[in-house]
């Protein structure tokens, strides 16, 4: 069985071991299982058109978000390990969530709304099938792509930092020259953000000494230290009233196992917004969503394949077509699962951290993300001070890439730092892929180069104009 399982994902080939391959796979579990808490906090207290919540009709039901999410993850995850062979985890995308919930649902019920997003994973499923999503990714320079990968790092180094409360928003930063600030009022303050930082230490004085499953050590050991403070000083979770508290898990144990409820499955309308809010509006959602989704795969990947040395010379991973071929089908699976659209994340890159080379990592995330339906009670116990030190980790070994860069080209150089620094400034990988674009294809323009630019990059640059300029279309249309 181990010979058939080498072959079968070429874990040797890949310098890997299945030992790495289920740390790997464990590790990148663990730094993604806040989304089955948080997806339900940002879905399930939204109140449709209607004025009725995501699968619990007159009252949130958040257990229901939580199981839908877990299965969802836990499958597509297997697909994408078993299918394309890659070191890559999927769940309901942040961000995208939010953009279903406080734009799309809002306006439309809930069906209606997963309907949008089944749509929007269907047209990006064609766009792969017909090569086009493919060769708009090799269209993309070399350079470009490495600026991607950094800007990455530098994002989820940011997510780390704020989810653990070291680094937050000034409360009223629109009248301040400061907007974000050291810990919730200008100092750490709180025994979780210690948790976090001592896990933080620990894991760089693991890693520097090349202790193997340094992640996974750090994120247990904080995690056991985390529950023991709770249960000590009952510390309660983070507020207005309570900025000492866990960001957004309290580590308490409240039972190990729960029969899981399946509500949100199929409940979707595929074309109810084009009769609640209209045509030219379902169309505009569909196209935001789409094009979110689609930059932000590609942005992924190329990380995710960069940090694991899988990369081709010209940055691009191995088996692409059937690594994208799978995200889609997670965007049509979210919007059917009624958890929102489904999508590769960048925390894997922590499994890579650990060792992860291979499907096999995935399969053994999304078999935990299948555990979790029925034991979430243990998955809401480690608090997210506990894991991010994983990602700020991830986000340094990304930031290395950054000397492949030619920074003594501006053609290069200039649409390479925007791409880099807008990630973690708008909170957004989409947004920093669209900038750095757009700005390779104006320094082009200008200094008469024109005949460089790759047609496919041309018509992503419009597409991109119309992603940045939704609302005031939206605004002359509707």
């Amino acid at each position: 069985m181990a010979v058939s399982i080498d072959s079968y994902f070429r874990i040797h080939e890949r310098g890997s071991t299945v030992g790495q391959e289920v740390r790997g796979g464990v590790v990148t579990f663990l730094t993604m299982a806040y989304i089955i808490v948080l997806n339900p906090l940002i879905l399930g207290y939204v109140q449709d058109s209607e004025g009725n919540y995501l699968g619990g009709g007159a009252e949130p039901n958040l257990p229901a978000i939580a199981a839908g999410t877990a299965l969802v993850a836990g499958v597509l995850t297997m697909l994408m390990g078993a299918v394309a062979n890659f070191p890559l985890a999927l769940a309901a995308g942040l961000g995208l969530n939010a953009f279903v919930a406080f734009t799309v649902a809002t306006q439309s019920t809930w069906a209606d709304a997963m309907g949008l997003v089944v749509l929007e994973g269907i047209v990006i499923l064609v766009l792969v099938l017909t090569g086009f999503r493919r060769a708009v990714f090799h269209a993309v320079p070399t350079q470009l792509k490495v600026a991607i990968s950094v800007g990455i790092g530098l994002f989820i180094a940011l997510i780390g930092f704020v989810d653990a409360g070291f680094v937050s928003r000034i409360p009223d930063a629109a009248n301040s020259t400061v907007p974000v600030q050291l810990g919730t009022t200008g100092q750490l303050e709180g025994w979780p953000v210690l948790v976090f930082a001592g896990g933080l230490l620990l894991l760089i004085a693991l890693w520097v000494r090349r202790v193997k499953g340094a992640i996974l050590i750090s994120i247990v050991l904080a995690t056991v230290v985390a529950i023991a403070l709770d249960a000590a000083l009952d510390l309660g979770a983070r507020s207005a009233d309570n900025l000492g508290g866990w960001a957004l898990t309290v580590p308490s144990f409240d039972g190990f196992v729960d029969v899981p409820d399946f509500g949100t499955l199929g409940e979707f309308s595929l074309f109810g917004a084009f009769s609640s809010i209209g045509v030219i509006a379902a169309l505009l959602l569909v196209f935001s969503l789409m094009l979110a989704d689609f930059f932000d795969t590609m942005g992924t990947m190329t990380a995710i394949g960069a940090e694991a040395g899988l990369n081709d010379e010209e940055g691009v991973p191995p088996h692409t077509q059937r690594i994208l071929i799978v995200d889609s089908i997670a965007a049509i699976a979210g919007g059917a699962g009624g958890v929102s659209s489904n999508t590769s994340y960048i925390e894997s890159a922590s499994g890579v951290g650990e060792g992860a080379r291979t499907g096999l990592s995935s399969i053994v995330t999304g078999a935990l993300f299948l555990l979790a339906t029925f034991f979430t009670p243990v998955v809401e116990a480690i608090p997210s001070e506990a894991a991010v030190p994983a990602l700020v980790l991830v986000g340094f070994l990304m930031m290395q890439q950054v000397t492949e860069i030619r920074w003594s080209d501006p053609e290069i150089a200039l649409p390479a730092f925007l791409t880099i620094v807008l990630m973690p400034f708008t909170y957004s990988i989409t947004a920093g892929i669209g900038a750095g674009f757009l700005a390779y294809l104006l320094i082009k323009v200008v200094v008469g180069k024109v005949r460089e630019i790759h047609p496919l990059l041309a018509v992503v640059g419009v597409l991109f104009v119309l992603y940045f300029g939704i609302d005031p279309i939206t605004d002359l249309l509707t």
